[in-house]
């Protein structure tokens, strides 16, 4: 069965300004330059790429032009909400064309992909590294929810509304998770809820509905279940998202793939010219 239509995702970019190293060691520019020609090679296309969050580090204009001289090449269209790192005036300033559901203050916003209903919730709360939608976001997600009862919706969010047992991370989480669970659970169409913020690949259920953490295509956070180390990142193989939708039901449902970053060797048949395997 092939999927009816494919988004992808992309998290935690953590661009710096030119020439500078995220926490003096990672390269972000240049994994970001990576992972956009990995997605540009991609066949079939995705219809579309949602970033969730964490696209700069400092939050300022000049990183915001630098994300988007190394986004330019990006042969398919993007859409974008912020995380913690991320500052929400110039974030505005360099995604202007996105339709935002308020003119300022938290950048929710929700696009139509042929079938699908992308739905993007602002969790950054200025100046602090913890999530929360706020009470604007929420009567607007029921709302969004609740004005379409046919078309299968994807909730996009940075921070997770569920624990992954690396507690440094943990405390950041979404604050009012009981909030976004009580109007999951009241919308059906709500098909996934995919997070970032944790620079790992995280799978789980909430309210009833899948639920993932996107891996970042530079660093990932160290996974540390037991508390053993300082808060530390580890450079492992870098990877995205790929959600593929099939449309089998009334609303369908969603196969999250982990796409590595990377030239491997392959592919290779698994059959001979004979229909032998080899």
């Amino acid at each position: 069965m092939t999927a009816s239509l494919l988004i992808a995702q992309i998290s935690d970019l953590h661009i710096k300004r030119p020439g500078e190293l995220a926490y003096r060691r990672v390269d972000t520019a240049a994994a970001l330059e990576r992972c956009v020609a990995q997605l540009n090679a991609m066949q079939p296309a995705p219809a579309m790429v949602v970033c969730s969050g964490d696209l700069v580090d400092d939050g300022t204009d000049e990183e915001y032009r630098h994300l988007a001289g190394l986004l330019a090449p990006l042969a398919i269209p993007l859409v974008a909400i912020p995380g913690n790192h991320d500052a929400r005036a110039p974030m505005r300033r360099a995604f202007p064309a996105q339709p935002y559901a308020r003119p300022d203050d938290a950048m929710d916003l929700m696009v139509r992909v042929g079938p699908l209903d992308l739905i993007l919730l602002d969790t950054s709360v200025p100046g602090k590294p913890h999530g929360e939608l706020g009470a604007e976001t929420l009567v607007w997600l029921d709302a969004t929810l609740g004005a379409d009862a046919k078309r299968p919706a994807l909730l996009f969010l940075h921070h997770p509304p569920f624990v992954t047992g690396i507690t440094h991370m943990d405390v950041q989480n979404l604050r009012n998770a009981g909030d976004l669970a009580a109007i999951v659970r009241r919308h059906k169409r709500a098909r996934i809820v995919a997070a970032g913020h944790v620079h790992r690949a995280v799978t789980t259920l909430f309210a009833g509905v899948s639920a993932t953490i996107c891996p970042a295509p530079n660093h990932a956070v160290d996974l540390d279940l037991a508390a053993l180390r300082p808060p530390s990142l580890k450079i492992e193989p870098p990877a995205f998202h790929l959600h593929a939708w099939f449309a089998d039901d009334q609303f369908g449902h969603v196969v999250t793939h982990v796409v590595p970053i990377g030239d491997f060797d392959g592919p290779h048949p698994f059959f001979d010219a004979g229909g032998k395997l080899l």
